[in-house]
Formats: structure tokens, C-alpha cells, sequence
């Protein structure tokens, strides 16, 4: 037994026979920059959430406009982006993963120039509105693209970019309000929000240099561009023919076609017709599963107030008593920071802990957190005096909820949603799940002003709180761990709900039988 190699010891302590290799192998430099490059189109909706929540200040000043039109201004970004996300997916499913990057990057850039030079407020909307668009498509194109090209190995830590990237430009945009709030005050929130073009465009420029996504060559049966993709993005040449041979067989392939043939594809298969019909009137089992899962993993995201504690960050600090602009301003730039830091630190652990645990005690940490603020907040409410206990309390309540969400509720909607899908399905599916993030976000960033004007602000936060609660359930009992599985392995972990740990318990011993078979002599 002393004798035995380290991975013979490894079969030997665990029920499951699983191969650990003795080096971890280098983590795929080509995958990485390709990841990095097209998750930064997500820094367009974090500059935007972050400018806004300063830029408010100023423009209710200057155009004279009440709460309720700071809400729709507000909020409306997130709406509208349900039309970029609705229509992403077949986009995508059309002119390919690559191209409807830049797509994005293009209309945001558009938006971010006519809010820059709005003269008036329904102008200023109608530039939200072009930008809205362009964050749809940012949104969901984003974590579909990095997916699909990173290795089984990484693809936890390279889709959790899209998250890095839209905390990275929330902190951009809260800098953004503290630089130019020193100016004139006509001037000063049009550049805030104007300046948006210049990351638009480094953005356009660099998506060029991406290779066009591997599975999206097949689905087109472009197996030649393919392998030559998959070749650069895999770990190992074996590994980059497995993954072939496995999105050949999700695409309906045949294995006898060779890597340099260029194959027929149905309709269907090609431009994305049908999805539709498979997802919601016809659904199987595991694609009910999955669709739940995709869109309830979006909707807790968003419905737990992550974007209340974020963009009304300074009205939350005005209500716990620092009242100076620029005091809130810079405690405001904090949350910023918290919420990139802990992001990148949730970005290496992904692969490595797991989505559950982290996933679930980002949550139970939110429940904390939020219910720390919602009974600070009341607290300060119902004194006749200034408490400075109570105001720590809610500040720092504020970026315990940011940095719990970030180091797993914010990243993991992203990577969860992208990797679960069927081939033929991800695109529109991921776009589904989009659509819902933005549609919640909205509303919550259209009603919070009202909702705290109706029951107060910490009864807002207690709602909140409850929310959470429901979702820690829901992930714990719907959600099966995805770390370590190709995009292929996906589909057998689901169709079973409630039962989804029976299924694994069934796969492993299927496996442990397989490696028994296989080793006989």
C-alpha cells in the first residue's frame, strides 16, 4: 500500500474514482485574454449604474425635476435593457458571439454621447434608452462568450469577469462623480456621464483581435475554425479534441466528420429557430430544471436590493445622518471598492470551493448584513438624536451586504447561467436570464424612493432581508454543483428538482462501475 503512486492512493480513499493529476496544469494564457477582453463590455453597465448614483445629485438640480422622475431616469436603464437582452440571443445565435460584442459596445457608445449633450430630460431618457439597448446585449453576451471559449478547468474563474468588470465600472463611475462634481453645475454631470464613450470604444477596438467562439463555429459546421480555436483555448491537444468531439455530439454531428470538413447544419441549429418553442411550450424535464434554475438564480440576484444598497448608496448615508455631498460621495466610493475587491477574490476561489458554498454563504451573509442595516436605519428613524453608533452600524452594514454579494450572489448569476444551458440553448436561454435581472433591477430601482416614502427606509431593507431568506432555500434545494464539468456534462445533473443529489449519487456510481468494467482484464 506505501508503494502505490499518489494517484492510486487518491482511488483508493475516495467511493468515486476520479484521476488527480500530480502538477495542476498552467491555466490557459489565450483563454484568459479572450475572456478578459469580452467580459470588459460589462464594464459599460457598472459605469453607468455608478455614474448615475452621483450624477442624480446634480442633474435634479439643474433640470428642475421631482423623485419620482430620479426613479424612472434611474430605473428606465434597466428596462430597456430587456430590449438589447431579448433580442441578444438570436443575434448572437445569427451573426456570431464576436460580432455582437462589438455590436454592443457601438450602440453604448451612441447612448453615452446623446446623454452627454442632452439638453433637456425626456432627451436625456432617450439617451438612456439607446445605452439600455447596448447593456442588454453587454450583458448577456458577455458570460455566453467566455463560457464557451474557456477550458473546463478555469471557466469558473473567466466567467466571473462580467461581474469584476461591472464592479470595476461602478468604481470608474463613483470616481467619475467626485472628480466632476467640482465643476460648473451644467457641465459637470454631462461629462459624468459623456465620458462613457471612451471605455466604449477601447472596447470596440479590442474585441478585433478575439477569435469567434468554438461552439458557435460548429453550430454554423465550421469544424475547421473550430479545432483551430479549441486547439489555442484548451489546456492540452487531447483536451481540445474531447471538447470537439463533445460540442459535435451536442450539436448533432456526426464523429466521422473530420476537424477539416466544413458540414451542413439544419436551420434550426444554425441562426437559433425553434429555441423558443423548446424552452417554454415543449420543455423537457431537464430543460424546465435548467430554465428555473437560469432564471431564479437571476431574479434572487437582483430582487435582494443589491442595486438599491449600490446606486442609492448616498441617499442611505443622507438617511443615517452624514449629510455633507461630498462626505456620502466618498463613503460612496468605498462601496465601490468593496465590491471590486471582493469580486476578484470570489473570481479564484470559484473553481476551486465550488458554486454552492459560495453562493450560499454569500447569501447568509446578505441575510445578516441586510438585517443589520434595515434595524439600524429604523433605529436612526425613531431617535430624536443624532446616534453614532447606529450610523457605523449602517455604513458598515452597507459594505458587509456589497462585499458578501460580490464573493458569490453578484459572480456566480453570471457563471451559473452560462454553463448550465444545452449548446442549442444557451444563447437565447442566457438572454432570458438577462432579461429578468434587468426587468427586477428596474424594479427595484423604480420603486425604492416610494417604497421607503411608504414604509419607511428600513422597513425597505426588511423586505429585502425576507427576500433573501426565500433564495437561500431556493439555492440550496434546486441548485446541484456545477465546478470541474465540461459545458457538455451538464444536462444529467438536472431534470430531477428536488432530487437532484439522488442524481449525482446514480452518475457517480455509474462512473465507479464504468472504471470497475474498464479495469478488468
Amino acid at each position: 500500500m506505501e508503494n502505490q503512486s499518489p494517484e492510486k492512493k487518491v482511488m483508493i480513499s475516495n467511493k468515486i474514482p476520479e484521476f488527480v493529476p500530480l502538477k495542476k496544469p498552467k491555466r490557459n494564457k489565450y483563454a484568459f485574454a479572450c475572456s478578459l477582453l469580452a467580459s470588459m463590455t460589462s464594464v459599460l453597465l457598472g459605469y453607468d449604474t455608478g455614474v448615475m448614483s452621483g450624477a442624480v445629485i446634480y442633474i435634479k438640480e439643474d433640470l428642475k425635476i421631482s423623485d419620482v422622475a430620479i426613479e424612472v431616469l434611474v430605473g428606465t436603464i434597466n428596462i430597456y435593457s430587456l430590449v438589447g437582452a431579448a433580442i441578444a440571443g438570436r443575434t448572437s445565435d445569427w451573426i456570431g458571439r464576436r460580432k455582437t460584442i462589438i455590436l454592443a459596445s457601438g450602440i453604448f457608445l451612441v447612448g453615452a454621447l446623446l446623454m452627454g449633450f442632452a439638453p433637456n430630460y425626456w432627451f436625456l431618457m432617450f439617451g438612456r434608452f439607446v445605452a439600455g439597448i447596448g447593456v442588454g446585449y453587454a450583458l448577456m453576451i458577455a458570460p455566453v462568450y467566455t463560457a464557451e471559449v474557456a477550458p473546463a478547468s478555469c471557466r469558473g474563474f473567466c466567467t466571473s469577469f462580467p461581474e469584476v468588470f461591472i464592479n470595476a465600472g461602478v468604481l470608474l463611475g463613483y470616481i467619475a462623480n467626485y472628480a466632476f462634481s467640482m465643476l460648473p453645475l451644467k457641465l459637470g454631470w454631462r461629462l459624468m456621464l459623456g465620458i462613457g464613450v471612451i471605455p466604449s470604444v477601447m472596447l470596440g477596438v479590442g474585441v478585433l483581435a478575439m477569435p469567434e467562439s468554438p461552439r458557435w463555429l460548429v453550430m454554423q459546421g465550421r469544424l475547421g475554425d473550430a479545432k483551430k480555436v479549441l486547439d489555442r483555448t484548451s489546456d492540452t491537444l487531447e483536451e481540445s479534441k474531447t471538447r470537439l468531439a463533445d460540442i459535435k455530439e451536442a450539436a448533432g454531428i456526426p464523429q466521422d466528420c473530420q476537424d477539416h470538413d466544413i458540414v451542413s447544419v439544419t436551420r434550426e441549429s444554425s441562426d437559433g429557430s425553434g429555441v423558443w418553442r423548446d424552452l417554454f411550450i415543449h420543455p423537457t424535464p431537464t430543460v424546465l430544471h435548467i430554465l428555473i434554475v437560469g432564471i431564479g438564480i437571476h431574479f434572487f440576484q437582483q430582487a435582494s436590493g443589491i442595486d438599491a444598497v449600490v446606486l442609492y448608496s448616498p441617499r442611505i448615508y443622507e438617511k443615517a445622518g452624514i449629510t455633507k455631498p461630498s462626505y456620502r460621495l466618498l463613503a460612496t466610493i468605498a462601496v465601490g471598492c468593496m465590491k471590486t475587491f471582493f469580486t476578484l477574490v470570489a473570481t479564484f476561489f470559484v473553481d476551486k470551493i465550488g458554486r454552492r458554498i459560495l453562493l450560499l454563504s454569500s447569501c447568509g451573509g446578505m441575510i445578516l448584513s441586510l438585517l443589520a442595516l434595515a434595524t439600524g436605519l429604523t433605529i436612526i428613524d425613531h431617535s430624536d438624536h443624532t446616534l453614532k453608533w447606529a450610523i457605523v452600524v449602517c455604513v458598515c452594514a452597507t459594505y458587509s451586504t456589497v462585499a458578501f454579494f460580490s464573493i458569490g450572489m453578484g459572480p456566480l448569476a453570471w457563471v451559473y447561467s452560462s454553463e448550465i444551458f444545452p449548446l442549442r440553448l444557451r444563447a437565447q436561454g442566457c438572454s432570458i436570464g438577462v432579461a429578468v435581472n434587468r426587468a427586477v433591477s428596474g424594479g427595484v430601482l423604480m420603486t425604492f424612493i416610494s417604497l421607503y416614502k411608504a414604509i419607511s427606509i428600513g422597513g425597505a431593507f426588511f423586505l429585502y432581508t425576507g427576500i433573501a431568506i426565500v433564495a437561500w432555500i431556493f439555492f440550496y434545494t434546486l441548485l446541484p454543483e456545477t465546478k470541474g464539468r465540461t459545458l457538455e456534462e451538464m444536462e444529467p445533473l438536472f431534470g430531477t428538482f428536488f432530487k437532484w443529489r439522488s442524481t449525482i449519487k446514480e452518475l457517480k456510481r455509474s462512473r465507479v462501475e464504468g472504471a470497475d468494467s474498464s479495469a478488468q482484464p
